[in-house]
């Protein structure tokens, strides 16, 4: 785990706690140092209450380069705050004060959700891989050209598991918020022209879009 909180001491403080408990942890206060290890680990612990707003920044970086699962926490205890951290890409969000044991089970329910319904880094659906550091498509060995927006879209989708991924959160995500439906639904078209079959993305009528099996 990499446990990026602004309060070096708390930060030391918690990994030795989690490393009662067999999880090894490494520490740091900067997000550029974050950008640089996030590889190293399997899950992140992330402090939104970095300065100047850099810890949403940050998870929202961290999404888009590899998909690693986040649990984001603050010390605001305002409704908002959560749904901000949820809304840049976190999978889970506490306030603190939060007890270890209650943080090592969310810690290992993310885990478990992540192992089982998202792929790796690198990994795809079928014949379909996709490499979020390079960000890099191929559909069996055929290297698939894609624009940065085309990019993001497929990345969120191949995330999901299989999940549905509804037309607001991608709008959101995204295009922040910033464009029409209409947007979405021609990048759609032009991805699956790009992969060559349209089955690899499925439309969830009325919801939005999920990964399909060609």
């Amino acid at each position: 785990m990499l446990v990026v909180d602004p309060d070096t001491e708390r930060a030391a403080h918690l990994a030795q706690e989690l490393g009662r408990h067999e999880i090894r942890s490494a520490v740091t206060a900067s997000a550029i140092e974050a950008l640089h290890r996030y590889s190293e680990v399997d899950i992140v612990l992330l402090d939104l209450d970095l300065p100047d707003r850099a810890g949403f920044d940050l998870c929202r970086s961290l999404v888009a380069l590899s998909g690693i699962p986040i649990i984001a926490m603050t010390a605001r205890p305002e409704e908002v705050d959560r749904v901000l951290g949820l809304q840049a890409g976190a999978d889970d969000c506490v306030v603190r004060p939060v007890g270890l044991y209650e943080l090592r089970a969310r810690i290992d329910a993310v885990l478990r959700r992540f192992r089982s319904g998202a792929p790796p880094i690198g990994a795809g659906t079928g014949g379909l891989s996709l490499d979020p550091v390079e960000r890099r498509v191929r559909v069996g060995d055929a290297e698939v050209e894609l624009s940065r927006k085309e990019f993001d879209m497929l990345h969120m989708l191949v995330r999901a598991g299989g999940g549905v991924v509804s037309r607001s959160r991608l709008l959101r995500e995204v295009w922040d918020g910033s464009y029409s439906r209409r947007t979405i639904d021609t990048h759609v078209n032009s991805v699956r022209n790009k992969l060559g079959d349209a089955a690899w993305i499925e439309t969830v009528r009325g919801v939005g879009y999920r990964m399909g099996r060609p």
